[in-house]
């Protein structure tokens, strides 16, 4: 039997669900910039919003990614999760009092996000908790 004096990491989910999360929205944001027009038209939304948003989630990606590779991901995957949570709802508010007529697609693409977050928040809490403080 050989004893280990190195401490097994604990965070190793948090951390790739934090990667995960920051470099499928990032990425989403990238794709979603020349289609700000075509996403306005099929979506119900505006050209202005659907950049804003685009933008929020390249710069929530590098933000996330940024915050994964601290020395401790405690605190920052916590604030990511609730992050996560807010956006859940504020999707689904969105399509219930949002200020756009969304299309049956904007409603669908819409209440989609909301569900990612919602995953991507299920599985970094569950990181989170096998941390060991």
């Amino acid at each position: 039997m050989t004893i280990s004096t190195h401490p097994t990491r604990t965070d190793s989910l948090l951390r790739l669900a934090m990667r995960a999360d920051a470099i499928l929205t990032g990425v989403s944001g990238l794709v979603g910039l020349p289609l700000v027009g075509w996403l306005a038209r099929v979506s119900g939304t505006t050209v202005a919003f659907e950049k804003e948003m685009a933008f929020f989630f390249v710069a929530y990606g590098v933000v996330v990614f940024g915050l994964s590779l601290l020395s401790s991901v405690k605190a920052a995957g916590m604030a990511v999760i609730v992050a996560n949570v807010v956006y859940t709802i504020g999707a689904v508010g969105l399509v219930l009092w949002g200020p756009f007529e969304l299309t049956t697609l904007g409603v669908v693409l819409t209440l989609a996000s909301g569900v990612y977050t919602l995953a991507f928040a299920e599985l970094q809490y569950q990181g989170w908790r096998r941390i060991k403080a």
